[in-house]
């Protein structure tokens, strides 16, 4: 099992991921959120010349917000700068979107999309599809240090839905999920993958990681203390932003995890004026959790959305997940205390994975 480490891209604080090195983090995903952080390829472009083993890529790029090409040239670039070492995460843009009010990328849109990047990718011609008519278009110039596609750059798509994990199983060279809460759902999980595709995936080529904040509990401690919150209620309140996203823009209604404290979260963000509320919901997104909602954080919602437990437990839930066919796992914890966060990892968890 591989421990990855998502980044909310900063241009200026690069030394995170040459400390996610240090502690034997396998891969660095940036973030790529226009209306969050600093630009993810900025990042990647600086993070490869302080870097010399770690896994650079994007985790994920939009496709709604860059063209393939520009996406494609993008990375291509970042492996001119880190060959052999460069990955590219594709997403539709849960986030990027809804924090400037638009939707993500449709799925029609977005199968569209993978079959126009994949061959560039690879250097390849791939068809685009303009408001001219489809056109051919191809990195014409791909010598001399400009990209480089000569180090393969795999594909990694991003999938939560039974559509969207088909379109990962039958595009990508891997899929970035949410994290399953045991090898069973694993199991339905591979299943949607492979729903679009003639074949069964290899699953041991398939590469698979999924995204949530692995904090380590100490005796008695519960799961929303105040030190657990400074490490992991990001996330945990990036997971009830997302619902309010799907209860807002499709009436779906949450799930049962966030039934306590639904009407009273709903209440807060409707006292918010609607032309800029899309702007509210992800205030703090995966880096801190706003004081006026640190009470949502109930001990059974930190638990359900994010890999909280003892070393032991960790250990036993990570090994259950990689025998179930996961290859890694990603953490994303709060901005004030990653690198505390990146050193416990890596004294407590990383060097007890195969």
């Amino acid at each position: 099992m591989d421990i990855g480490v998502c980044i909310a891209s900063h241009v200026q604080d690069i030394d995170y991921a040459v400390e996610a090195e240090a502690q034997g983090f396998s891969h660095a995903w940036f973030a790529d959120s226009q209306m969050l952080w600093s630009d993810c390829y900025a990042c990647l472009a600086l993070a490869a010349t302080r870097t010399q083993s770690i896994k650079l890529g994007t985790g994920v790029a939009i496709s709604g917000t860059r063209p393939a090409p520009v996406n494609a040239a993008g990375i291509a670039t970042i492996n001119a700068l880190a060959p052999g070492r460069t990955f590219f995460g594709l997403g539709a843009g849960n986030t990027a979107m809804r924090v400037m009010g638009l939707p993500p990328q449709n799925l029609r849109g977005f199968e569209t999309y993978l079959n126009t990047i994949q061959p560039l990718l690879k250097g390849d011609e791939a068809e685009l599809s303009t408001d001219k008519g489809d056109k051919l278009i191809k990195h014409i110039m791909p010598d001399q240090g400009f990209v480089d596609f000569e180090s393969r750059i795999p594909l990694y798509v991003s999938g939560f839905g039974p559509k969207s994990l088909g379109l990962a199983g039958r595009y990508g060279d891997g899929a970035v999920l949410s994290l399953p809460p045991s090898g069973a759902v694993m199991e339905g999980t591979w299943l949607a993958l492979e729903s679009q595709r003639d074949a069964p995936l290899d699953r041991d080529a398939f590469y698979t990681t999924a995204l949530t904040t692995i904090a380590v509990l100490e005796p008695g401690e519960p799961a929303n203390s105040d030190r657990m919150i400074e490490i992991s209620g990001a996330m945990a309140m990036a997971a009830i932003h997302y619902a309010f996203d799907q209860y807002r823009n499709f009436g779906h209604q949450p799930p049962n995890l966030f039934a306590e404290i639904w009407d009273d979260y709903v209440t807060l963000l409707e006292g918010y004026p609607e032309s800029r509320r899309h702007q509210r919901i992800h205030m703090g997104h995966n880096c801190w959790v706003l004081p006026e909602e640190r009470r949502f954080l109930t001990p059974k919602i930190m638990q359900g959305t994010a890999l909280l437990g003892s070393q032991d437990q960790i250990l036993e839930r990570l090994f259950e997940l990689e025998q179930a066919g996961l290859k890694q796992v990603m953490t994303l914890p709060n901005f004030d205390t990653r690198y505390a966060s990146l050193k416990t990892l890596g004294k407590e968890i990383i060097p007890f994975l195969s």
